[in-house]
């Protein structure tokens, strides 16, 4: 099928597939005229990517994450599962941060509505 075809399918753009390409997430042949052609597979292999993507993977690591369906085995069954684990913890770290800087934020309001109110009084 062609790219049009596939974006159709796959419910996203064609400008997505020509970067999951430019990532190496995605491959196709080319006709003699150039253009891009797609097997049945690739529909599953970009709602695939897609699901990474929206598990907030990046395509460096969705890249890594690839060899596991590619060329399923054990050893790259268990690769994935580490670099998944390993994305999750930063992930976690991050909104641990990202709850550090919202509690610091709780502060500066609290403190700012003191300050807005006393100056209200001593007016």
């Amino acid at each position: 099928m062609r790219i049009g075809d596939l974006a159709a399918r796959a419910g996203v753009s064609v400008r997505s597939l020509r970067y999951y390409e430019e990532q190496g997430l995605l491959s196709s042949t080319r006709s003699a005229g150039g253009q891009r052609h797609y097997t049945e597979d690739d529909v599953e292999r970009v709602a695939f990517v897609q699901r990474l993507y929206a598990a907030g993977l990046s395509s460096r690591t969705i890249t890594e994450l690839l060899p596991c369906i590619d060329s399923p085995s054990d050893e790259n069954s268990d690769a994935a599962m580490e670099r998944m684990a390993k994305e999750r913890d930063r992930l976690s770290d991050h909104i641990q941060e990202l709850l550090r800087t919202r509690d610091a934020l709780d502060l500066l309001m609290v403190a700012a509505r003191a300050h807005r109110d006393a100056s209200r009084v001593s007016a």
